[in-house]
């Protein structure tokens, strides 16, 4: 069992702590890269998007329109600026489109 801390902190510094020690960064980057997706592309592109997977610094978009893909293969830097901006870290540093 852990040792408890003797000072008042936080919630939030509290649950750093906890994934800090517990090694669970990289699950949640997973998930809020996913949420970052459907936040900054919108309900229209999402609607597209059958599956997303972040492994180590590469997001990887799974589309079902050839067109939409296409398309957002002209603003992949673009595309990426905004998803590490929504993260607010320097997560994403490549996106595949398929």
């Amino acid at each position: 069992m852990a040792k408890r801390n003797a000072e008042n902190i936080s919630i939030g510094d509290a649950l750093k702590e906890f994934i800090g020690a517990n090694r669970l960064e990289k699950g949640l980057d997973i998930v809020n890269a996913k949420e970052a997706w459907n936040t900054v592309m919108g309900v229209a592109i999402s609607k597209y998007t059958t599956d997303i997977k972040l492994d180590r610094d590469t997001l990887y978009v799974q589309l079902s329109s050839s067109v939409l893909r296409e398309e957002l293969s002209y603003g992949k830097e673009k595309i990426i600026k905004l998803l590490n901006e929504e993260l607010g870290k320097e997560l994403i540093n490549k996106l595949i489109l398929r």
